[in-house]
């Protein structure tokens, strides 16, 4: 299964935002953003004032950010796209909610994961259930009603319960519940465009792909 196993911190100074790759060392001062916001590369410090993009370049930095930040490769989130395109309603939403509905960012948003990489990597393990069985695939489009929840032998894995911590003073995103104590939440219904509120302009990647 392909992935990027590059540094994560190199794409967040690339695109120039924090992409929260890393949990909850973003948070800190150890974030590269915080003291390296420049691109990566022998002159990216030279070239500390990055260009005011437009057109084609001011597309093509959207999609990249939004792929990074679902941690999704070029041919997958084409077929997300296909798959927007061709479905009933605004194409650019729908991308955006295939996209949130992926189960590895379900699991990241419930807070049973500081991060999508780490959370990619509990579903891969066998970490995560939806309705009970054990799914192992990240990519998975979970639907309305669907109860996502850890395995019972991982529900004192450190990771796990550190991450669900955290989350307690954010909370989580009005279209998922939390059943914090017994670590399980459930898909209230699918997320509409005002729930989604991650930093995308996805008119602008609808416009890259519909050239």
């Amino acid at each position: 299964m392909a992935r990027y196993t590059g540094a994560a911190c190199r794409l967040c100074r690339r695109e120039g935002i924090k992409l929260f790759l890393k949990g909850q060392r973003c948070l800190t001062d150890k974030c590269a953003i915080e003291d390296r916001n420049f691109v990566p590369g022998e002159h990216g410090k030279s070239h500390f004032r990055r260009r005011q993009l437009l057109g084609f370049g001011q597309q093509l930095r959207e999609k990249q950010k939004v792929k990074r930040m679902y941690g999704v490769l070029e041919n997958q989130f084409r077929r997300y796209f296909r798959t927007a395109e061709t479905s009933k309603g605004v194409t650019g939403e729908i991308l955006l909610q295939l996209l949130e509905r992926r189960l590895d960012n379900i699991t990241f948003r419930l807070g049973f994961a500081s991060s999508r990489p780490q959370a990619r990597q509990f579903v891969l393990h066998g970490h995560v259930l939806v309705n009970g069985k054990k799914v192992n695939i990240p990519s998975y489009q979970v639907k309305q009603g669907d109860e996502i929840s850890i395995l019972q032998k991982s529900r004192k894995n450190p990771l796990i319960l550190n991450s669900v911590e955290s989350v307690a003073g954010k909370g989580v995103p009005e279209w998922l519940s939390l059943d914090r104590e017994n670590l399980s939440g459930q898909v209230l219904e699918l997320p509409q465009r005002e729930a989604i509120t991650v930093p995308i302009e996805e008119s602008l990647i609808v416009e890259l792909y519909s050239k």
